[in-house]
């Protein structure tokens, strides 16, 4: 299995670009929902449903998203990057989801949770870990 997902945004997603900022805006927004429904739940759901810090790293004029798992022995860490494709390729911008070695499966179930979630909310094309695709934008 491979280690990277791919949100892909294409004509009929929600944005044709995207940046770090919206993506951090985005788990910022998944953070507040699981907040909410704890809330009606009566328990802190945000610290099950969203077990990471967020921290921005730049290198070498690349920027990502570095999530820490705030517990060491059920989620360590997930890499959260934006780029776009060489204008051969189409141009468009793509969200990747990269799980570092050394990932326990609750980092991986994670990581699938949050690129269906980031994909619905862009309205992309996801390319899952196991190469399978899902579409969330609207087809003609």
């Amino acid at each position: 299995m491979d280690n990277r997902a791919w949100i892909r945004l294409v004509e009929n997603s929600t944005q044709t670009e995207v940046s770090l900022k919206d993506v951090k805006e985005q788990l910022d927004r998944y953070v507040d929902m699981a907040s909410r429904t704890g809330r009606q739940l009566g328990w802190t759901y945000e610290e099950a449903a969203f077990p990471y810090t967020v921290e921005e790293r730049t290198e070498n004029e690349n920027s990502w998203l570095v999530l820490k798992g705030k517990d060491p022995k059920m989620y360590r860490g997930l890499l959260i990057g934006v780029k776009q494709e060489p204008a051969e390729k189409g141009g468009r911008h793509t969200i990747q989801i990269l799980i570092p070695p050394g990932a326990t499966h609750g980092d991986k179930s994670k990581a699938n949770e949050f690129c269906r979630y980031l994909a619905k909310a862009f309205q992309g094309e996801l390319r899952l870990f196991n190469g399978r695709i899902m579409y969330f934008y609207p087809r003609k």
